[in-house]
């Protein structure tokens, strides 16, 4: 993979990453969409990124941070789950976004790692 792939590759998942932030804060903040996406990390178009890139087979699954990420991930919809979920009991918004954008960095600087990685390997 060329690095020009290689970068729009990256790219792509921090898009896919920042869009699953925003759409959890609009769930909260009452905008109703796809919740199978949010719930479930095998759901979300990230999700199927990693899938596809970051296990088994993938072409990045050779990183020790693919592996990371991969449980990042899921950690991150863990905490979306459970702000969605104090929401819906509720009916209130929670404003303590601390640990989803604590693993939401996380996650953008393995992607970054990785990116990196490959590029000195290409």
């Amino acid at each position: 993979m060329s690095t020009e792939e290689l970068k729009r590759d990256f790219e792509s998942a921090r898009i896919k990453h920042v869009h699953f932030k925003s759409k959890v804060r609009s769930y909260l903040f009452g905008n109703s969409g796809e919740i199978g996406p949010l719930r479930d990390p095998e759901q979300c178009s990230l999700g199927i990124w990693v899938a596809e890139r970051l296990r088994g087979r993938g072409a990045y699954a050779h990183l020790l941070e693919a592996r990371q990420f991969d449980q990042k991930h899921v950690l991150i919809h863990a905490e979306a789950n459970r702000l969605m979920d104090l929401h819906d009991a509720d009916d209130r918004v929670s404003t303590d976004f601390t640990l989803l954008q604590q693993l939401a960095d996380e996650m953008v600087n393995l992607l970054h790692t990785m990116e990196a990685k490959l590029r000195t390997e290409a």
